[in-house]
């Protein structure tokens, strides 16, 4: 852990020693930087109990940037979120920035965060947002520090309004209470990728020991060098929100209801503002999940992904006030998921790559109603990353502009998007199935609030024409060719078994063999991003950016089925995400969907056999 190796006479410092000489280290090293008396206190307690395997957990190993950047649980240890790892990685950041950046003093860098907190550590956002400021004001560095939480998608957009060389943001979006999590942003507006991540980490361990400043958080409040930039990042927002309003004067007379939870997190006043901008009365919220909670009392798990299970609350509310439509964002107000009444009376929850369908289609037809700059469609483009639907691949191909796939993260599509508009392209939309979503390119990350208040356009519109959502999905599948999809996951907490499971694909039957079925269906192609091979390629090199840290393998079946199989960034699960493209003249749903249903069953049995690895599924 850096500075590990230091001279420390351990038994000073520690209540009883472990026996393992690398973890006593750790711990000492631990006891002698922490000044969180809490932290500080729960390494202490776990020493004196001898729970040797959880210090090592806590203590031996250091966070790694994933597709959110850093995510962990909240609590004492270097692989944990708290004030000493939050000072540390700062330090780091300030060391790189300033060797990339010898402006940095006069362009400064953006924080802002949201309303997680934890008793036990001692940890809340704010808090860790303001220890990560007083890092840069000691060195002299302009911090522009909101001055209360935000979304995070107003991170990234205050990095490009204000010039700013990077911004940090403080959530762990829609993870569960006791995690939180620091996602860093570049000077182009877009999360960091390499070599950024890992120069960052590098200069963290050339940084462990926290300067004299760093736990001073009062320096937030205290320094000339603080700059509160919320009324002005607010303003041009909402200011820019405008580029995407097409139908003001229709928006103000729509006899449409709408219900908007924010999941206990930031987005109640954000989403209320988006919606006066386009014209709407503010949508109905649900009193329960309006303001922030850090214990997000009122739902099992804060993540609006879930479906109808955590959005119960919004449609009992949205029934008795006759609303159709309700939009939710989730915590940090980055993801969007939306639900529709059928007349029925039951209620369709879309699916991200449902609702990437319409917002794709809505967002070109407007494009194209309204090319005030006469681009040619050639230059318009669309992305979405490689584990999403291909509706919008089917709707470029059709429609004759531009679709391109990323690796899953919106980092890697909002840094493929700055340079399409560097080229002089522009690009209408952007997403990922895991209901995020980026309509315009004002913030270079999926946006939940944009994305909210679209969406209530688009339900607007459809209205006027006697159109419901889910009747113009059918409308744009029925153009543009079915596109059904499945996506869900396994648990499995042990990496061991993950890592065989894959291993195990890519030695199947014999060494440096990938399947050739799938019981009885034939693999067509197969794509490995953690190796780098793609046999759809003459040279089976894949073309896409390696990702040697995480596990993900895509199975392109002989039927037209799409399948990948890839690990989490951020939880312990191995995801699925299969899908089944017909042409427009494949009319028959229900043969597709019963293509696809037994493909998936194929697939589990076959290639991830949860029975013998102990996986538990989640069922979507």
């Amino acid at each position: 852990m850096g500075d590990r190796g230091e001279d420390v006479n351990s038994n000073q410092l520690l209540p009883r020693c472990t026996g393992d000489s690398q973890l006593d280290a750790a711990a000492c090293l631990w006891l002698r930087l922490d000044q969180n008396p809490r932290t500080r206190a729960q390494i202490e307690n776990l020493l004196l109990d001898g729970k040797n395997k959880e210090l090592r957990e806590r203590l031996c190993r250091r966070m790694s940037f994933g597709t959110a950047g850093l995510r962990s649980a909240m609590g004492a240890g270097f692989s944990c979120i708290n004030d000493l790892t939050v000072i540390q990685t700062t330090q780091g950041m300030y060391r790189y920035l300033a060797r990339c950046f010898p402006d940095l003093k006069e362009r400064g860098l953006v924080i802002g965060y949201d309303t997680r907190s934890q008793l036990s550590s001692g940890c809340s956002s704010k808090r860790l947002a303001k220890l990560a400021a007083a890092v840069f004001l000691g060195k002299g560095v302009p911090v522009f520090l909101f001055s209360r939480y935000v979304p995070t998608p107003f991170v990234p957009y205050a990095v490009q309004k204000l010039r700013a060389v990077a911004g940090v943001m403080i959530t762990a979006s829609h993870n569960r209470k006791e995690d939180n999590g620091y996602k860093v942003y570049w000077e182009n507006g877009a999360q960091i990728v390499s070599p950024h991540d890992k120069e960052i980490l590098k200069c963290v361990e050339e940084s462990a020991e926290p300067w004299n400043h760093s736990w001073n958080d009062n320096l937030a409040d205290t320094s000339l060098f603080t700059k509160d930039p919320l009324e002005e990042i607010c303003t041009v927002y909402m200011e820019d929100l405008k580029n995407i309003c097409f139908y003001r004067e229709l928006n103000t007379k729509t006899s449409l209801k709408f219900v908007h939870t924010s999941f206990h997190g930031v987005g109640h006043d954000y989403v209320q503002s988006a919606f006066r901008i386009f014209g709407f009365q503010p949508p109905i919220p649900v009193p329960e999940q309006m303001d922030p909670d850090p214990d997000f009392s009122t739902v099992k798990c804060p993540n609006p992904e879930e479906g109808e299970s955590v959005l119960e609350l919004s449609l009992r509310l949205a029934e008795k006030e006759g609303a159709r439509v309700v939009v939710a964002t989730d915590p940090d107000a980055d993801r969007l998921a939306v639900a529709e009444i059928l007349d029925n009376g039951r209620w369709k929850v879309f699916t991200g790559n449902e609702l990437a369908a319409l917002l794709g289609w809505w967002m070109f037809t407007c494009w194209k109603e309204n090319n005030q700059r006469k681009l040619d469609v050639k230059d318009i483009y669309m992305l979405a990353t490689t584990v999403s639907s291909k509706i919008l691949s089917a709707i470029a191909l059709k429609e004759g502009f531009n679709f391109e796939e990323t690796l899953p993260g919106f980092k890697w599509i909002g840094n493929r998007v700055k340079e399409l508009l560097d080229d002089g392209k522009d690009v209408l939309f952007a997403f990922e199935e895991s209901i995020g979503f980026m309509c315009g390119t004002a913030v270079l990350d999926k946006d939940g609030v944009s994305a909210a208040v679209v969406t209530a356009e688009l339900a607007s519109y459809l209205q006027e024409k006697n159109l419901t959502l889910v009747q113009q999905l059918a409308n744009i599948y029925e153009r543009y060719g079915y596109h059904i999809s499945k996506t869900s996951y396994f648990i499995c907490h042990d990496p061991a078994t993950i890592k065989r499971i894959f291993e195990r694909l890519r030695n199947f039957g014999s060494p440096k063999q990938y399947p050739e079925f799938c019981g009885s269906y034939r693999v067509l192609h197969i794509r490995d991003i953690t190796t780098g091979y793609d046999t759809s390629r003459h040279d089976t090199k894949c073309v896409l950016p390696l990702s040697k840290n995480s596990q993900m393998i895509t199975f392109t079946f002989e039927n037209g089925c799409v399948a990948t199989l890839r690990t989490s960034g951020t939880e312990p699960k191995i995801k699925y995400y299969a899908e089944m493209c017909g042409s427009p003249t494949q009319s028959d749903k229900s043969l597709l969907e019963e293509g696809l249903k037994k493909l998936i069953e194929a697939l589990v049995e076959n290639f991830l056999e949860p029975s013998k690895n102990g996986l538990v599924w989640r069922s979507a």
